[in-house]
Formats: structure tokens, C-alpha cells, sequence
């Protein structure tokens, strides 16, 4: 049986990119440059370039804090619109060179390419990655780094071995042979594995254990002993490369998230479903516009004091209007301010569970409390002809009454 061909292929600062895209003449010519929000929000770093990153502007930090380490940065808020087209056409691209093609987020993209030697006339996978690598720029004008090798785990540690960031000599290309994955792994820190997380680190840390080397020297049944059966034996194929995952090319994302933080926080439930109003007017907005529906509904809530909470709900069949999923979001706001009642600094919706619009051919029915709210056939035209009036007038061109100021 011969070795599987698997690649990820991973847009480099995929967000600072597409800014830069939108405005080629403010963000398009600031070197450092923060996407998130803009300098007077109180959000968090989406991305930033390589320029801000080497003052040590990471993803997820405050903007705040991010601005105290580099000053001069020019803050944009995220394109979230052009980031959606973007992915699209890249995976679009990936599509033609692989048979089967995995969106790992809207940035990440698994590839196998099982059954193509022939194909590409046995060249190296490295080779194909390449040209693979030269039809994205060309095609999309965006640049994506490309690991590869015999499982899923092995691509996603050796893409970062392939991005070309200042100073590494990388070429956007890095590809793991058949048979060499222990010797790629053991040059690595157990922090660079995926799912080991910080704790999982510590506990590991008080055995000794910090890099892949420290965990080979031991066999899997002293694993076994120290860390129970199940993480032993997780561990001790994780160090080696061992993973049996496979790439599934049944949809382009896993879940649409829109979430805002507020300029001061928000106390007043009113106001609160207002803001969640417009959350999920985005989000089923997008939601439509990638041709889905969605059957699981998230609300997300951050707390004054930091503390985020969080509850979802699944419905019986997948909707997609914005009446429906808004009825279902509230109601978990409703859960979420009764069960703490105090300042709110971000909310946020997210839906999951989709499915292609294609699968609602019939009623579909869920039940909120003790009463049923359908989501008709009216309500998805309606929905659909909201989206065409947008489109042509832009995202203000019509607005649920209670958003109008």
C-alpha cells in the first residue's frame, strides 16, 4: 500500500493580505499594520504583520496591548466580506490540483492527493505543492504555504517549516519524506504539537518531558503508567507522526462566528438584543451568501470582569432566515443574563452544524419553550430578498426596524 500524499495549505497573514487587498493606498502601504479594529476599540488582534509581530503583537492579544508594544501601528478593522471571497477562490484553485479538499478554517486547507502520480507524472509531492503554490498567486494574487507529508499532523507542523518569513530562507514549500517523520519531529518542542496544550505542558514538564526527543526515549507502556492509557498512547504516537486522521471534502466551513466588543459595556437587555440583532443579521447574512443553513445556534457572552460564558442550542432541522435564528439566539441570551446579570464588554453568535441550503426542501420546525416557531418558506425568500436588496444598495440598503438609529 502505498504512502498517503496529504498538504496544507495555509495563506500567509491571510487577513493582513486582504486588507492590504481593500486598501491598497492607507493599509496597503503601512508596513506595520494590526487587523482587528480600529486604535479607540476595545477588541482583540485578528492578525498582524510580520513587521508588528517582531514587537510582539500576536493574535487574540487586546488591541490595547498591542498598540503599547508597537505604537506606530495602523489598526484596521477585519474585511470580513473580501476575507470570504478570498477563501473561496483560493480553495477554488486547490480544488483542480486535488481530489478531495478540506477547509480546516477560512485560511487552512487540507489536500489529498491520493491516486494523482500518475497524474502529475510522478514528480515529487514537493514539486506538485509548488506548482499548486504558483497557481494560487497567480490566479488569486494572495500567497499560501504548502506542508506536506504521509498524515495530517505531519503537513500541519511541516507548513510552518515552509512559510518564508524574514530571515528563515523558507520558500513557501515544505514537504516531510516517507519514513522521515520521526527524525522532523524530533527537532520540535512538545508547545509546537497541536492538542498539547499549556497544562497538558506542565504535567509533561514534571516528568521531564519538554521536547519530542525527552518523550521518544521512552516506550508506550511507561507512558501508559505516568499519563493513564488513553494520553500515553495518544502521546506516543503523536511524538512519531502517527495519525490516522483522514481529509473530508463534505464542506468549506465548519461554522460561521460574528462577535462585537463593545466601545464601553452594556448592561440594559434591550440593548443587549439589539446588538445581538445585528450580530445575527451578519451572520445569516454570510451564512446564505456561502449557499448553507445551520442547525446549531451559539451565544457568546464576555463579561465586565472577563469571564465568557457561553450557550448553543440545536434545532431539529437546519434554518437559515434571520427571524428563526434570532428567536433561538435570544432566548439563550435570556439563559445567559439570568443565570448572571451584570455589565456585558462582548457579545457574539455563532451557527454551526450546516448543511447545504439544498437540504431544506420541507417545513422546518423547532421548539422554543413551549410554543413552535416555524421558519416557512416565506421566511427564506424574504431572507433571499433581503440579501439581492443589499447586494445592490450595500449591507444598509434595508434594515430590521429595531437597527435604524
Amino acid at each position: 500500500m502505498s504512502a498517503r500524499r496529504i498538504l496544507l495549505a495555509d495563506a500567509d497573514a491571510f487577513f493582513v493580505a486582504v486588507a492590504r487587498m481593500v486598501d491598497p493606498d492607507g493599509a496597503g502601504k503601512e508596513p506595520m499594520l494590526i487587523v482587528g479594529g480600529t486604535r479607540e476599540s476595545r477588541g482583540v488582534v485578528c492578525s498582524a504583520s510580520y513587521e508588528a509581530r517582531r514587537f510582539g503583537v500576536r493574535s487574540a492579544m487586546s488591541i490595547a496591548q498591542a498598540l503599547r508594544l508597537c505604537p506606530n501601528a495602523m489598526c484596521v478593522p477585519v474585511p470580513r466580506r473580501a476575507c470570504g471571497e478570498r477563501s473561496r477562490a483560493i480553495r477554488a484553485v486547490l480544488e483542480r490540483f486535488a481530489p478531495v479538499v478540506e477547509g480546516a478554517s477560512i485560511d487552512e486547507w487540507y489536500m489529498d492527493l491520493g491516486g494523482t502520480e500518475a497524474l502529475y507524472g510522478n514528480e515529487p509531492l514537493a514539486a506538485t505543492a509548488a506548482r499548486i503554490r504558483a497557481a494560487v498567486a497567480a490566479e488569486t494574487s494572495m500567497m499560501v504555504s504548502i506542508g506536506g507529508g504521509t498524515s495530517k499532523l505531519v503537513a500541519k507542523l511541516a507548513v510552518e517549516r515552509a512559510k518564508p518569513k524574514p530571515g528563515t530562507g523558507a520558500t513557501g514549500v515544505y514537504v516531510v519524506p516517507e519514513g522521515e517523520e520521526g527524525s522532523f519531529l524530533a527537532t520540535l518542542d512538545l508547545a509546537d504539537i497541536p492538542m498539547i496544550g499549556p497544562r497538558f505542558q506542565e504535567r509533561l514538564a514534571r516528568l521531564g518531558m519538554r521536547t519530542v526527543r525527552d518523550v521518544l526515549q521512552y516506550e508506550q507502556l511507561a507512558l501508559e503508567n505516568w499519563l493513564g492509557a488513553r494520553a500515553g498512547a495518544w502521546l506516543y504516537n503523536r511524538v512519531r507522526g502517527i495519525d490516522s486522521g483522514v481529509v473530508e471534502g463534505h464542506g468549506e466551513a465548519k461554522s460561521i462566528s460574528r462577535d462585537d466588543t463593545f466601545p464601553r459595556d452594556i448592561n440594559d437587555d434591550d440593548q443587549l438584543a439589539r446588538e445581538l440583532l445585528a450580530l445575527v443579521t451578519r451572520a445569516a447574512r454570510d451564512l446564505r451568501g456561502d449557499g448553507l443553513m445551520a442547525r446549531t445556534v451559539t451565544v457568546r457572552i464576555r463579561d465586565h470582569d472577563f469571564k465568557t460564558r457561553q450557550a448553543s442550542r440545536t434545532l431539529a432541522e437546519p434554518v437559515m432566515s434571520d427571524r428563526v435564528i434570532f428567536a433561538a439566539a435570544r432566548g439563550l441570551l435570556g439563559k445567559l443574563r439570568a443565570a448572571r446579570r451584570v455589565p456585558a464588554r462582548l457579545l457574539g453568535v455563532g451557527l454551526s452544524s450546516l448543511h447545504a441550503d439544498s437540504a431544506a426542501d420541507q417545513l422546518m420546525l423547532f421548539e422554543a419553550g413551549d410554543e413552535r416557531a416555524d421558519e416557512t418558506e416565506r421566511d427564506r425568500r424574504l431572507a433571499r430578498t433581503i440579501d439581492q436588496v443589499r447586494a445592490r444598495f450595500g449591507d444598509k440598503g434595508i434594515l430590521p426596524a429595531r437597527l435604524l438609529d
